[in-house]
């Protein structure tokens, strides 16, 4: 939930997902497709709340999570509901954009929502009192930070290494996406994409989802483990859904 790239393709689009958490943390699970009540989704499972912190629709919905809103907050638990199951919260809404707006938030930790809906780009955020929300570019790539680890200076330096690295690939493939969010840094471990806080926080998986018009194809990289998975879900279209 720590970083999170959005980039526009011509066959869709590209989220993808750095989960930076505590060594304490339990393991998750490769994404797998649940049925909930709205439909079908495609998610990576926490392993201690049983949320998410990225999740996509049939219907070509897509939330991903980071922590923190805009400033780095201490953590106050215990909160009423974890982030990860806010989340499922959201994407198991017609509309998740709509969902954020009405959905009751107090005693629930500060987040960052990226929310794609009907080809619509939204960054939402719930800084512990109030909620704001401001739609986006969707025909830009763009890249955010937790504000929970990342100051705005390292910020500033990770969002002009993907900038110059989207130069240099204007159409990235999947895999080569993934290879940025391994890879990418200045040799600082502390604040490398792929980061390691002396073995107390540190990227434990990356989680890519390419979303075309007729499937999402997740694809999981368990850093700890050293293991790749991939999950299929079919796009289902509201006027072609049985």
């Amino acid at each position: 939930m720590c970083t999170v790239t959005f980039i526009p393709s011509k066959e869709g689009i590209f989220l993808t997902s750095n989960r930076d958490e505590k060594r304490w943390r339990s393991a998750a699970t490769a994404p797998d497709v649940y049925a909930l009540t709205s439909g079908r989704i495609i998610f990576p499972k926490d392993g201690d709340a049983g949320g998410s912190w990225i999740a996509i629709h049939e219907n070509g919905n897509a939330v991903v999570f980071l922590n923190g809103g805009f400033v780095f907050h201490r953590s106050q638990p215990p909160y009423r509901r974890s982030r990860g199951l806010i989340l499922l919260d959201l994407i198991n809404h017609e509309s998740p954009f709509q969902s954020f707006q009405d959905i009751s938030l107090e005693e629930i930790e500060p987040f960052t929502a990226v929310i794609w809906e009907s080809d619509q780009l939204y960054d939402c955020r719930w800084d512990g009192k109030n909620k704001f929300w401001e739609n986006l570019p969707q025909d830009e790539p763009h890249i955010w930070s937790s504000a929970t680890l990342y100051d705005e200076d390292v910020t500033s330096k990770r969002k002009s290494w993907f900038q110059e690295w989207i130069r240099k690939h204007p159409h990235p493939s999947q895999d080569e996406i993934i290879n940025f969010h391994q890879f990418t840094g200045d040799g600082d471990t502390h604040n490398d994409l792929m980061m390691n806080r002396d073995g107390k926080v540190f990227t434990v998986s990356v989680t890519s989802a390419s979303i075309g018009k007729q499937q999402v194809l997740m694809e999981y990289l368990d850093v700890k483990n050293s293991a790749k998975f991939e999950k299929r879900l079919n796009i289902v279209h509201p006027t072609t859904k049985a």
